[in-house]
């Protein structure tokens, strides 16, 4: 009897994950129609329903299980049943890797997040690392021939895309001549290459990628496909460098829109062209973050085994909100909601969650750090400093709880580690201070276009990315752009109103001066002379409301995940 039932919730469970995951395929398949359509709302409005379908989906079948058991299956025999039958599911199941995420993610809901422990859980998968069969061939391959140009020609005649060339030819030709420039002699006269059949699709654009083989060595290849006015596709770049390539993966951007019935066989490929990345970020990259959650748990686990450092807490000026601790060894931050914020933060603990939230669903243009979210996450306490220990007790105590042995924060968020830009720009030489500075505008500017307003607009809550970007991490006060009140200030009425203590006009609760940021932003001379230079653009009220009358219209500005050096038509027009 308690066997039957154990495989009744085990295939309960799995069924509930087929359900989650069909749906998410279908808001995917979808994602060419919209391109072609350049339905752009949609395409937001579609990331946004393909996020939510992994919450939604859990919460079903965590209470058809708490309909279906009573609390005499609570135990630890019975439980452990359960997992020993889902596990034998999954021995030939081609989605194993979110299947096992999903388990873990009803577990975790039925239980409330308590008694998280490994045996439980599918903490380290069931399969071994397993790459499934793909339900049909994940890759195209093309042979040169010794005609390069015939080759691509083939590529782009496979897509799947049903609306016209721009000029094909021209488009061949140019990604033919890319590669002879940036290959060079590498590039043989007989080359192979494979291309994944489904385009990845993102905000504007659709990418066709793939790598190339030549002699004894492999190097990416990513085309950029956009639309023109008339309607009309244009192949806009050509991608081979792996660095590239990983920052269009990058984790301050949007989640790809590809077709992947089989997501471990489709990153296990990506793998190759961007080493670097690791299984976390491209499963997040391709949508499937909350086994990303899972992909990341795990390799910190692999890195708490293989390190001896203590968490400390993390570099730059303390935030009145959140509490920023980190491993030195340790490529990320964790992040905690402080108990009390400071009295100039008027807001609540659920609306920090919020913006959180919003950030995940909106289009980051590569300008805002995606991250994620734990709920109980179980740290050694030998490896933390006392100093921490304190520091977390003092600003979050309602979210730790210690023992001798661990730490147990209940809610904490995950986040790519970077270089705080205050302290950047404080040891940066003069051209490093000139790049800064421009990515720092361009970043404002770039989020701006999306509707995003980044509110606190103070250095320290942006960081710098080992590509050298600009990226902002601090959310608490972001909002719609349109929702933002750009005022210049009124002339003063009386000389005395410039030496008030309070100012001579009335301020709304969404009023914003852009000529105050001069003031607040550009203490350093060096940094004012650059920023005026540069950005003085950004302290004009005009400039503010001409994006919002863009973004209330439709039009919302291109932001490339690449170089404008990669860019065809930039290219052109430089000649």
């Amino acid at each position: 009897m308690a066997e039957a039932m154990e495989q009744l919730v085990a295939a309960t469970i799995l069924q509930g994950s087929d359900a989650m995951y069909g749906r998410f395929l279908d808001v995917t398949a979808g994602a060419q129609e919209r391109f072609e359509q350049q339905d752009w709302k949609s395409v937001q409005s579609a990331l946004k329903k393909r996020i939510n379908f992994y919450d939604l989906h859990v919460g079903l079948v965590a209470q058809q299980l708490k309909t279906m058991l009573d609390k005499q299956h609570a135990t630890r025999s019975f439980l452990m049943g359960v997992k020993d039958a889902y596990s034998q599911l999954l021995d030939d199941y081609p989605r194993y890797d979110i299947a096992e995420s999903f388990f873990n993610s009803v577990y975790c809901r039925i239980f409330d997040h308590r008694n998280i422990r490994r045996d439980k859980l599918f903490v380290n998968s069931s399969q071994g690392g397993r790459i499934p069969k793909y339900p049909t061939p994940l890759l195209k391959r093309y042979a040169s021939n010794k005609n390069l140009i015939h080759t691509v020609e083939r590529l782009l005649d496979d897509t799947p895309f049903t609306l016209a060339w721009e000029n094909k030819a021209r488009d061949v030709h140019r990604i033919v001549e890319a590669l002879q420039l940036r290959l060079g002699p590498q590039l043989t006269s007989e080359i192979i290459i494979d291309m994944v059949r489904e385009p990845f699709y993102r905000n504007k654009g659709a990418y066709l990628i793939g790598r190339i083989e030549m002699a004894n060595q492999m190097r990416p290849l990513v085309i950029p496909v956009l639309i023109n006015e008339q309607g009309e596709l244009v192949v806009d770049a050509c991608i081979s460098d792996s660095d590239d390539v990983s920052v269009i993966f990058g984790f301050a951007r949007s989640y790809f829109m590809v077709y992947a019935p089989a997501p471990a066989a489709l990153v296990d490929f990506l793998s190759q062209l961007m080493p670097h990345k690791t299984p976390a970020q491209l499963y997040t990259a391709i949508g499937c973050q909350k086994h990303g959650k899972t992909e990341l748990y795990r390799e910190f686990l692999h890195h708490m085994d293989n390190s001896d450092d203590q968490f400390v807490i993390a570099p730059g000026i303390k935030g009145m909100v959140m509490s920023v601790f980190t491993l030195p060894s340790y490529g990320f931050v964790f992040k905690i909601i402080k108990d009390k914020f400071a009295p100039q933060k008027d807001i609540t603990h659920a609306v920090v969650k919020e913006k959180y939230q919003l950030v995940k669903e909106h289009d980051r243009v590569g300008r805002m750090a995606d991250t994620l979210d734990y709920r109980n996450f179980i740290f050694p306490r030998e490896r933390f400093s006392e100093e921490l220990i304190k520091e977390l007790m003092d600003v979050a105590p309602s979210l730790i709880k210690l023992t001798n042995k661990e730490i147990h924060i209940s809610h904490l968020y995950m986040e790519r580690r970077m270089i705080p830009l205050n302290i950047y720009l404080e040891q940066a030489n003069e051209e490093e201070l000139r790049e800064a500075v421009q990515e720092y505008g361009d970043a404002i500017k770039q989020l701006a276009a999306a509707n995003i307003f980044a509110g606190d607009m103070l250095f320290k809550n942006f960081g710098v990315s080992r590509h050298s970007r600009v990226i902002f991490y601090d959310y608490d006060e972001i909002m719609y752009l349109t929702e933002v009140n750009f005022r210049r200030i009124p002339p003063p009425r009386f000389p005395e109103d410039e030496m008030a203590a309070e100012p001579w006009y009335s301020v709304g609760e969404y009023d914003v001066f852009p000529e105050e940021f001069r003031t607040f932003l550009l203490i350093n001379p060096k940094i004012r002379s650059l920023f005026n230079e540069l950005h003085s653009d950004l302290f004009d009220a005009d400039y503010w409301k001409q994006l919002q009358s863009n973004i209330q219209q439709g039009q919302f500005n291109d932001v490339f995940p690449y170089s404008d050096d990669t860019r065809f038509n930039i290219l052109r027009a430089k000649m």
